[in-house]
């Protein structure tokens, strides 16, 4: 595997960020540990959303096998931040019932042996050309919810305040039921897409098919090319440089997401973003 082009950027600082990338001789991979929605944190050095991109990121880079199934990995990742964690702070059966205190993130992994992409919750991917994501079914509906009431009047920070108790309702009702995280509880597999890297038009799940891959059409890229990438970029391009642009286009002109890209969040005040931001580009073949 070759890599081309990386970065990681924290919407804040390198410190806090929540994002991380693993590169390993069998792994590429992306993980976004999810923004915290509860002051609780499990871990007092970092809230839950690092706490969890840094377990995943050990997990493969210390456990998962080199010819290990995506079955194998969604498995084997849960009981590792369920045993490691979890268990050993007798938080089992609060965390139970309070997905929104789970240590929670995404994460999008090529396998080297299998030449799969694996996308695990919230991610996108660029394969032969073709943009493939794996969103929140629930948070268009609920950015939508934002939009109107910075409209209203709101501030971003008080249109924020008031859908968090909806993205907690959501998580309540569908974390690992109708979306994909890894939290450490058992993954909701119909949720997790695989991309067969030599046939990049297949797309094996039980999403219907309508459902099972978004694509902006075709990207023009090397078809020998991936790229992996956090959901921080709303608009992925196949080279760092134009998504960074595309990027920086959008917080020129949009900083609260309630135009041309609708989201959740926005720019808070003392960011560089809205969100972490993670990018890869490489090419599987050496």
């Amino acid at each position: 595997m070759k890599i081309i082009e990386s970065s990681i950027i924290g919407k804040k600082s390198p410190e806090a960020c929540e994002d991380g990338m693993v590169v390993t001789d069998d792994f590429i991979a992306v993980i976004d540990g999810s923004t915290s929605k509860t002051p609780k944190h499990l871990n007092p050095d970092m809230k839950n959303g690092r706490y969890a991109m840094m377990l995943i990121s050990e997990y493969i880079r210390e456990e998962l096998k080199a010819d290990a199934s995506v079955d194998d990995f969604c498995q084997g990742v849960t009981a590792y931040i369920y045993n490691k964690v979890y268990e050993k702070l007798g938080v089992e059966e609060r965390l139970k019932e309070h997905p929104e205190e789970r240590l929670t993130a995404s994460a999008i992994l090529y396998s080297r042996t299998r030449n799969e992409v694996w996308m695990v919750g919230d991610c996108q991917a660029i394969i032969a050309g073709k943009l493939y994501e794996n969103g929140k079914p629930y948070e268009e509906k609920i950015a939508r919810k934002r939009v109107e009431l910075i409209e209203q009047g709101l501030s971003p920070a008080d249109a924020r305040k008031q859908i968090e108790p909806l993205l907690i309702k959501a998580m309540l009702s569908g974390q690992n039921q109708t979306y994909t995280v890894i939290d450490g509880f058992p993954i909701y597999r119909e949720g997790v897409k695989v991309v067969s890297v030599s046939d990049s038009c297949s797309v094996q799940d039980t999403v219907p098919a309508s459902d099972s891959v978004s694509a902006s059409g075709t990207i023009p890229s090397s078809s020998s090319e991936i790229v992996l990438a956090s959901d921080g970029y709303p608009f992925l391009e196949p080279t760092l440089a134009a998504s960074e642009a595309a990027l920086a286009e959008q917080i020129a002109n949009d900083p609260q997401n309630i135009h041309s890209f609708i989201a959740t969040k926005g720019i808070v005040e003392g960011n560089k973003s809205f969100d972490d931001r993670t990018y890869i580009r490489f090419s599987p073949e050496k």
